[in-house]
Formats: structure tokens, sequence, C-alpha cells
């Protein structure tokens, strides 16, 4: 069993590392356009959570490149929103932040800080009235926290008793202000653990939060009741593009880098046996020709038609309007 998931979670982590350095290769040529977050660092959080919590609903903030990967969602139309293609996810007209795939349940990429947490309950509360266990994961940064609507989101979750997974991913920064000097209590937990269930878990490990999201799941297909995850993890890039990160000290910097959570992933796995080398080379070479088909259907895709600026519109006077 650890042997088949280490070897699914290196090619999801893989694939989510090497996508999204050459996403930022094509930003810096002029492909992508708009904001581009990148998750170089907390690929163990997302592919962890993701392939913990198997079927339900996912919604997600806007750094969702990884957690789109490991969903299922198709790498050569995920490039292609990126570069503002038809072919794109959201036909291009989302780009980085508005990724959407409903034939995988997944609702992510919000480009608005918190957003989403309350569609999560709403969406909680649907699969409740249907009958269905298999419940919602919504994930957010610690950032988040701050905002009303996470206070509002648990306060309903807990009343309502709906099945959603609120997991945290505390990367110590909300853009770039220290969570030190943006929430009154560090740790992120205590904020719902009078609501439901919670634990704290090291978001560098992909089999923690791996454990941790499916002691999770279990908890919500049992009871119906929203459970509390918050992970310790890490970028290594700025909060986007258009941020060095220079609020963080080499020091720091140095220190995370040496729990990076695919090396980690590696020293384990060739220690227990679980892969070898050559496996490990085969697996590269896989995620290689990936990311290079994605960025040649890309860069082969068509523009979207003026057409589409009228299109896919939710506006009770747009008929008004539009031609």
């Amino acid at each position: 069993m650890s042997q088949t998931l280490a070897e699914k979670f290196y090619y999801l982590m893989k694939l989510g590392r090497e996508f999204e350095i050459r996403c930022k290769e094509e930003y810096l040529k002029g492909n992508i356009s708009g904001f581009l977050h990148l998750a170089i660092g907390e690929e163990a959080v997302h592919v962890g959570a993701v392939v913990g919590f198997g079927k339900g609903d996912l919604f997600c903030p806007y750094r969702e490149h990884v957690l789109a990967l490991a969903r299922g969602v198709d790498p050569r139309l995920i490039m292609a929103e990126l570069f503002g293609k038809a072919t794109g996810v959201s036909k291009g007209k989302g780009g980085s932040m508005h990724l959407y795939e409903p034939k995988l349940d997944f609702y992510g990429g919000n480009a608005i800080v918190a957003a989403h947490l309350p569609h999560a309950v709403g969406a909680a509360y649907a699969r409740k009235l249907m009958g269905e266990k298999a419940g919602v994961l919504c994930i957010f940064g610690d950032g988040a926290t701050n905002n009303g609507t996470f206070f509002e989101s648990i306060n309903m979750a807990s009343l309502w008793e709906v099945p959603v997974l609120f997991l945290c991913e505390n990367n110590y920064y909300a853009i770039g202000t220290h969570v030190s000097r943006s929430s009154a209590l560090k740790d992120l937990y205590l904020k719902a653990r009078d609501y439901m269930p919670t634990e704290v878990v090291d978001g560098m490990d992909v089999f923690a939060v791996y454990e941790a999201v499916v002691r999770a799941k279990g908890y919500i297909e049992e009871y119906g009741k929203p459970y509390f995850i918050e992970a310790h993890t890490y970028r290594f890039e700025g909060h986007s593009m258009a941020d060095k990160g220079d609020y963080r000290s080499p020091r720091e910097l140095e220190m995370f880098r040496k729990k990076d959570p695919i090396d980690l992933l590696v020293k384990r796995s060739l220690r227990e046996g679980w892969l070898t080398e050559e496996q490990l080379r085969l697996i590269d070479q896989k995620v290689e020709a990936v990311v290079e088909e994605s960025v040649e259907f890309a860069l082969n895709s068509p523009e979207p038609s003026e057409e589409e600026l009228y299109t896919d519109l939710y506006c009770g006077v747009c008929s008004d309007v539009i031609p």
C-alpha cells in the first residue's frame, strides 16, 4: 500500500513542481498574463489532501494548479487556460485563478480570499439533503481565517452539521504579512476547536497529510459533521509573480528548503524500499513529457472568439447590452 502511494505521490508532486516551474518560465516569456500564484513547496498538502479525500466536491483558492492536477484535470487544459486559449479548462476566460472542472467536482480557483468557504458549506448542505456521504473538501490559506466569512462558515457548518472538511494550509504569510502580525491566535486550529474536531499536521510530509485527511473523511462520512485540519507548510516562491518575497530572511528560506516535501518523500521511499532510483528516473521522464506536451498544446490552441465575451454570463440586464 505504501509503495503504491509513494509512486502516486511522487508522480503528482513532481508533476505539480515541474508544471509550475514551466508556468514561471512561460510567464516570463509573456505567454501567460495576469496573476500567477505558485504552490512550489506546498505540494505535499495539495496532493496528500486530494488523494486522501477521494470522491466529493473540492473548493479551493487561487493557488490551485497542483490541486487541479491531483484531482485529475487534464494538464493540457490547465496550461491552455493559463495561456488564455479557447481550449482551456475555463475556455481561456478564467486564467490561473479560476480553474474549474465540474465533471470532476472541482469548483476551485476563487480569486477572493475566503469567498469560497460559504460555497463549500452550501455544497455540503446540498450533499446532506441528497443523502450523500462523500462530503466536501474546502482548502484555504492562513490569511482566510481572519476573514468574517471564515467564522460564519464554521459556525453554520457546525450548526447545520454538514459533511465538510476545512483544511487550512498555514504557510505563515498572508501575502507578505506574517501570521504573528495578522492573527491574535497563532495556533489557527484554535479558531475552530469549539465548533468541530481539529488537528494539526506537518504539511511538508505527504503521508502525514494523507493520513490526517483519511481520518477526517472517515469522521465526516460516519457522523455527517464538519472537521478542521491545520497543515503547516511553506511556499518557496513569493505570493505571486509580482512578489519577490524579500520580507523573508535567507536563513528562514534555507531552513524550510531543507524540508522540501519532494526531497523528503524521495529519501523515505528509497530508505523504505518503496521506490528505486530507476523508478524515480522513469517517473521524471514521464513528467517531463507531460509538461512539454501541455505547453505545445497551449501554444497551438486558438484564441477565444469575440462571441465568447457574451457567453457564460450571469447578468439579468445583459440582454439589453449584448449585441
